[in-house]
């Protein structure tokens, strides 16, 4: 099958670190070795990891100020409007969704490639993808990740709200099929399409053959002068929904029984400047590794060196992430201890593949944590469980789900 994969949001740049990017290539990637052919049409290249194996035509959004102007006219805006940054970067992705369906079409003729299937991952202000596959007469599969209106106000800040919505509604009704990667998400998209919306869930993936079986990486152990300290770890972005600071306040508690522990933290974002200094303080110097940004390449050797890992996500309404690092530390063989939350209660098999606990119970999540080390062959035994659960979601797997629907005789008689 001849595969476009649409990508146009401009903060999951294809070859960057964050999950997103991850999620972009190891779908690509996946469906490259199951024999599809996969042309990437993209906003954000990105840097820093080995591209796919596709051909990646990027397409930036571009802020020029004739098209801010004529799409703020569009939109009912003054020209006074302009002056604010967020409303700014908002009609640029208009602007940009208005001019990609004609680029991405001319594009794809230049080099020749007919698509049976448009693939496309959900971004803010993007309907272009409704488009694309109309003109290209192929089926359209949604992949939406987040609640993505909820997070950027939350988040970010929104300003243009109404064409938010109305852009993804249309979006979402333009799909043949939506993948949706959580249970939460669905939930989500239910709310606008209604309970009998084409959704299936398909949870994120991991490349099993890159996670070692379980041995520890002593190596890079003892480049970190961790030796045999029992090394607890966490490896995600540093943003206040990841609850890393509620990490640190539990590994100070596990220090006053157990000063020998050590806390590795990979992963760069917003709240890393203050842990730093956080981790500096005297009850916490020397105890703490916070090695920022890793490339994901180097992630497997970064979990072998850990023991057991923490994923500390804060409790919200809608829980709806699906998140990359517990089935990437479950295919390490790496025990997780998670907060009972959402798809994480399918992910972990508490006792079996890890321990959940109460959310936001820095006492809970302590004893977890102690359970774990201080208890080798229990954590050994976990890990092995954990990796052979993790078959489950090998990429292929995921791939295979989120593209059945396209051959099958549900989509025949849609259409």
């Amino acid at each position: 099958m001849k595969i476009l994969y649409f990508n146009p949001d401009r903060g999951v740049p294809v070859l960057g670190d964050k999950g997103a990017s991850v999620h972009v290539r190891s779908f690509v990637t996946a469906a490259a070795k199951m024999g599809h052919e996969v042309v990437i049409i993209c906003s954000t290249l990105g840097a820093g990891n080995i591209p796919p194996p596709a051909r990646i035509i990027e397409r930036p959004v571009v802020s020029d100020q004739i098209q801010l102007t004529n799409e703020a006219h569009v939109h009912g805006l003054s020209a006074a409007s302009l002056i604010d940054p967020l409303t700014q970067r908002e009609l640029a992705r208009l602007a940009y969704d208005r001019s990609i369906t004609l680029d991405a079409l001319q594009a794809l003729h230049r080099i020749g490639f007919q698509p049976d299937l448009v693939y496309e991952r959900h971004a803010l202000f993007s309907q272009a993808g409704v488009a694309i596959a109309k003109r290209c007469r192929v089926p359209r599969i949604l992949e939406v990740n987040a609640p993505l209106i909820d997070e950027q106000a939350r988040f970010r800040g929104l300003r243009l709200l109404e064409p938010a919505r109305a852009y993804e509604l249309a979006s979402y009704r333009g799909a043949d099929r939506i993948i949706a990667v959580s249970e939460g998400v669905a939930h989500q998209v239910r709310r606008a399409l209604g309970q009998t919306a084409p959704i299936q869930i398909v949870a994120n993936g991991v490349d099993l053959a890159r996670y070692a079986s379980g041995d520890n990486d002593g190596a890079l152990r003892a480049r970190l002068g961790l030796q045999d300290a029992p090394v607890i770890g966490f490896i995600g972005s540093f943003k206040p929904w990841h609850g890393v600071e509620f990490l640190f306040d539990v590994f100070s508690k596990l220090l006053r029984s157990r000063p020998d522990a050590r806390l590795v933290a990979v992963g760069d974002g917003p709240d890393l400047a203050e842990l730093r200094t956080r981790a500096a303080l005297p009850d916490l110097a020397g105890r703490i590794i916070l090695p920022g940004r890793v490339a994901h390449d180097q992630i497997p050797e970064w979990l072998a060196a850990m023991d057991v890992t923490v994923a500390p996500y804060h409790d919200q309404p809608n829980f709806y992430f699906s998140p990359l690092k517990i089935v990437e530390s479950l295919a390490a063989a790496r025990p997780v201890i998670a907060p009972a939350l959402g798809q994480i209660c399918s992910l972990i098999e508490p006792g079996v593949t890890g321990l959940v606990y109460s959310p936001g119970d820095i006492e809970d999540c302590y004893r977890a944590i102690l359970d774990l080390i201080d208890h080798p062959s229990r954590r050994l035994a976990m890990g092995r469980a954990g990796r052979d659960a993790a078959a489950a979601w090998d990429w292929r797997c995921v791939v295979r789900r989120a593209l059945a629907f396209v051959e099958s005789s549900e989509f025949e008689a849609a259409q």
